[in-house]
């Protein structure tokens, strides 16, 4: 028996990346599983991949408040009540200020920000009363803010400082609250990211073959969780960036800009 087995584990945008590595390793370790995505298809070919084991899926976006509440009463109505959540989904950006439609940003907060707000708010009652654990999967880019990525990286200060509010609340009740800085990680999600207009951008120009699988990443996450850490910060570029933010502010300032610029150009 692992220390999730018939744990009730709530993964939010399970369907690929590091959420669905994070299903199927929880699901390796006995424990009940609910994930959320709004791909239906992609999400049932994911139930297809476990058919024996107790995996609930359901359509949603987490941008969406309703969507938020009606996802996690039907993980309470079908488990019956909520051990560990983990705010996965996200969406990235890549576009400078002066070119980047407002909508665009707005879109990175509302699910980035507002969908781990909705889905921490709801759970949270069932959390409390197991003793529970609350995670965020945020970024180096809530520590460190990034060019390019002004919207990615203001949704993601916003969720580390929303989850460091809660744990400090909830610092006697027994339940843990962590954030997690996965640095650059093996998945869709830069592929995904917005352009300036809002739209997918359908491409990368990272070398995905050179950065942690989104396999690794979440063996990492749960083993924090069983830990009950405060905050993980993953990979030795991600630590070194947050070291250095912190103690050699602009330095760092100029080593981030020459790493996402090339002769005036934004590359990465």
């Amino acid at each position: 028996m692992s220390a999730f087995t018939n744990k009730v584990v709530v993964v939010t945008g399970g369907s690929e990346g590091i959420g669905k590595a994070l299903v199927q390793q929880f699901l390796q370790m006995g424990a009940k599983v609910a994930t959320c995505g709004r791909n239906y298809d992609k999400l049932y070919q994911l139930q297809k991949t476990s058919p024996t084991k107790p995996l609930m899926i359901h359509t949603a976006d987490v941008s969406k408040e309703q969507d938020c509440q009606n996802f996690i009463e039907a993980v309470v109505k079908n488990f019956g009540t909520i051990d560990i959540l983990i705010n996965n989904a996200g969406i990235s950006m890549r576009a400078l200020l002066e070119e980047v439609e407002l909508e665009a940003l707005r879109k990175v907060m509302d699910v980035n920000f507002w969908g781990t707000v909705y889905c921490t708010k709801f759970a949270l009652p069932y959390i409390i009363a197991n003793n529970g654990t609350i995670v965020g999967v945020s970024s180096i880019a809530g520590f460190r803010g990034l060019p390019g990525r002004s919207g990615y990286s203001a949704s993601k200060f916003a969720v580390n400082g929303f989850l460091e509010s809660v744990r400090t609340e909830l610092l006697d009740s027994g339940t843990n609250v962590m954030w997690v800085c996965p640095g650059f990680t093996a998945s869709n999600i830069r592929k995904a990211a917005l352009n300036k207009f809002g739209k997918e951008q359908g491409e990368t120009s990272m070398n995905e073959g050179e950065m942690m699988s989104a396999e690794e990443c979440a063996e990492h996450i749960i083993h924090a969780i069983e830990k009950r850490k405060r905050t993980l910060v993953l990979t030795f570029t991600g630590k070194r960036t947050v070291f250095m933010t912190k103690l050699f502010p602009s330095l760092a300032d100029k080593l981030t800009r020459k790493y996402f610029f090339k002769e005036g150009q934004l590359v990465k």
